[in-house]
């Protein structure tokens, strides 16, 4: 039996991402900005596996809420271009 970390234990089935909601809040420039940081800190190596785990997954997180920011700003897009010209 494989024996899993607590932060790989809280993840759901199928890998789905799970955003915290102090994280869902951000906006998709404060998301991207911090999502740059972890991969700094990540490709800086030194971090215990443990803290490398975090990181990832908060990398993962951020990632998740810029495509989510993303998606929106798509379909709103798409809304604004579907629409008739008013006239």
């Amino acid at each position: 039996m494989t024996e899993q970390t607590p932060a790989a234990a809280a993840q759901p089935p199928g890998g789905a991402v799970v955003v915290p909601p102090e994280l869902a809040e951000l906006s998709y420039e404060q998301a991207r900005s911090e999502l740059a940081t972890v991969v700094e800190r990540l490709e800086a190596g030194g971090a215990t596996l443990e803290e490398a785990l975090t990181l990832w997954e908060r990398g993962e997180a951020l990632a998740q809420v810029c495509q989510q920011r993303l998606d929106g700003a798509r379909a709103r897009l798409d809304r604004a271009t579907s629409e008739p010209p008013n006239g």
